[in-house]
């Protein structure tokens, strides 16, 4: 399942009756609920015997995991959100008392593996009406596994005295690094897959970077690593469970962005009992930005695709410089209004939900400096990576004897900052140039 007309009908219909029929205090449990499914629903399917199922799984096991590290023991303590919707380094804090009780959490995760277990039911239906796309593993295992997980983890919590250390905050972050690397470098993702292929006793020779399309993970795991660097630093407000795993996997967001920041989706999460269900204001400016999204993306978008923008096959019957120069602004065109198009019904899809996600465009191709335009394309990003990446990197750099020179800093950090951007969307040697291109146009602009 990717982004098209049912996901949207999906969606849209589920907000209206979520907004028309659950209570207040009955709105993060209903999105906790759809949000857990929906991963399942959306996962494609894979050639590995039950790898479409273990792999979403897996993602509900990691979000509690990070859950976990990032939680304040004895909780019931006042917390702050920040009210920033930047990325943190100016943000605004508001202290409220939060009593949260290990009862809330200990719920949601009794559900969450309820949940997982009913997904695994699946097994037994027939094809045209199971949600999972591809035959889960036997639920009984499944619930084995999920139990003695779930045992390891209420331990763990029993015994925490106190937070979890720096150190290992910083191993949670490079194992989650290991598996953005496995999954992005092509010959390290067939490895995997041929050796899992293996073990399932399927073809090993088959294995391609496809059998581990993990739907979703390059965005969770730009979240979990947010509110684990976070929690280092001591900056992240304390997240119930609930919110936690709402916060990673809301729908809307969940395949292609845009990436908000714990504090800032928390608080709207926690202002949902206030929101009025069936407010006309809200759903004329969510579906109009839902319909704006569609126009871009399905008309625009889809229609450049139909021979008006840049592939190899397009090129190779072009029959002139000008129509190849044709093709490159096509493509570009097709870039901006694919992706705008669909964080516009990310935005709009969110409104109904009574979430505000961040903005991600803003008018990009109207820069007039390359600096300009990386603050206007996938903003979230951008602030993502400045925040992560540059920043840390740069006062390492100030801080180290002997200093080095601020324009060797900028470069380094910029080169860094832009390489891991490109490297982000695949770890290929044209990423890379992609990336030492960018940085080196952000650096000589500044």
């Amino acid at each position: 399942m990717t982004l098209d007309l049912l996901f949207i009908l999906v969606l849209g219909g589920a907000a209206f009756l979520y907004a028309a029929l659950v209570p207040g205090r009955g709105r993060s449990w209903a999105l906790l609920v759809g949000s857990v499914i929906a991963i399942y629903w959306l996962q494609p399917s894979l050639p590995i015997r039950f790898s479409s199922f273990i792999l979403q799984t897996t993602t509900v096991v990691l979000k509690v995991a990070a859950w976990w590290l990032t939680k304040v023991p004895n909780s019931d303590v006042s917390t702050s959100l920040s009210t920033s919707s930047g990325t943190g380094d100016e943000a605004e804090t508001t202290h409220s008392a939060r009593r949260i009780p290990d009862s809330d959490n200990l719920l949601t995760l009794l559900i969450i593996g309820l949940l997982v277990v009913l997904m695994a039911l699946n097994r037994y239906l027939a094809f045209d009406v199971r949600i999972t796309a591809d035959r889960p593993p036997p639920p009984l295992a499944v619930a084995a596994v999920l139990g003695t997980l779930g045992f390891i983890l209420l331990s763990l919590i029993r015994r925490q005295k106190e937070a979890v250390s720096k150190r290992s905050l910083s191993v949670a972050i490079l194992i989650i690094v290991v598996l953005l690397i496995a999954l992005k470098w092509e010959p390290l993702a067939v490895r995997a897959a041929a050796v899992w292929r293996s073990s399932s006793g399927q073809d090993a020779s088959l294995a391609g970077i496809g059998d581990l399309a993990w739907l979703g993970f390059s965005y969770v795991a730009f979240r979990l690593i947010h509110t684990l660097r976070d929690r280092q630093t001591g900056i992240l407000p304390d997240l119930t469970l609930r919110e936690y795993v709402i916060y990673v996997l809301f729908t809307p967001a969940y395949i292609a962005g845009p990436i908000d920041r714990a504090e800032r989706f928390v608080g709207d999460l926690r202002d949902l009992p206030q929101m009025v269900g069936l407010d006309g204001a809200r759903f004329a400016a969510g579906g109009t930005r839902i319909l704006t999204g569609m126009f871009k993306k399905f008309v625009i978008a889809d229609g450049l695709a139909q021979g008006m923008s840049l592939t190899p096959l397009n090129a190779a019957q072009a029959t002139s410089s000008g129509g190849l120069w044709l093709l490159l602004y096509g493509y570009a065109f097709r870039l901006f209004f694919d992706f705008s198009g669909y964080t516009d019904i990310a935005i709009g899809l969110g409104m109904l939900f009574g979430i505000r996600l961040p903005e991600n465009f803003n008018r990009p191709y109207l820069s007039t400096t390359i600096s300009n335009f990386w603050q206007r394309w996938h903003i979230t990003l951008s602030d993502w990576v400045r925040f992560y990446v540059f920043s840390p990197l740069s006062r390492s750099l100030l801080r180290r004897k002997p200093r080095p020179s601020p324009t060797l800093i900028v470069l380094v950090s910029q080169l860094a900052t832009m390489i891991v951007i490109g490297l982000w969307h695949g770890i290929t040697l044209n990423f890379f140039i992609w990336g030492v291109w960018h940085g080196l146009a952000l650096f000589a602009h500044k």
